[in-house]
C-alpha cells in the first residue's frame, strides 16, 4: 500500500516532468516540496547552474529553510528532475519589498489616542 502523500507527489512529478522549466513550474514544485505556510513566506527563483535563490520574509523562515535544505533539494529534484536544483541560497527581501508586503507596518499609520487626550 502506498501513502496518499507519496502518490500525490509522484503524480505531480509525472505531470511536471514533460513541461519546460519555467518560473511557474519551479514555483509549483517549491510549494509542493515545502508546504503552504513556507511557500507563502518565501519566493524562489532558479538561476544559473541550478542555484535556487529563496527570498524569505524573516529570520525565522530563513532558519527553518536553511535547516531543511537537504530535504527540500531532494523533494525539488524529485519533482523537477535529477540535478535541476544543485544548491539553495537564502536571502532577505529589501526593506522596500518587505514594506510593500506588510502595509500595516508602514510609518504614518494613525495610533489611537488615549482617552485622556480625547
Amino acid at each position: 500500500m502506498t501513502a496518499a502523500g507519496r502518490s500525490a507527489t509522484g503524480a505531480l512529478a509525472v505531470l511536471l516532468r514533460d513541461q519546460p522549466l519555467s518560473p511557474g513550474k519551479v514555483s509549483l514544485a517549491w510549494s509542493a516540496a515545502v508546504g503552504h505556510a513556507v511557500a507563502r513566506a518565501a519566493t524562489v527563483a532558479l538561476g544559473a547552474e541550478g542555484t535556487l535563490t529563496v527570498t524569505v520574509d524573516g529570520p525565522h523562515w530563513a532558519r527553518e529553510i536553511r535547516r531543511s535544505r537537504p530535504l527540500i533539494a531532494a523533494r525539488l529534484n524529485e519533482l523537477l528532475g535529477a540535478g535541476v536544483v544543485a544548491r539553495i541560497e537564502i536571502g532577505s527581501p529589501s526593506r522596500t519589498d518587505a514594506e510593500e508586503r506588510q502595509p500595516h507596518a508602514r510609518i504614518g499609520h494613525r495610533r489611537r489616542r488615549a482617552s485622556a487626550d480625547r
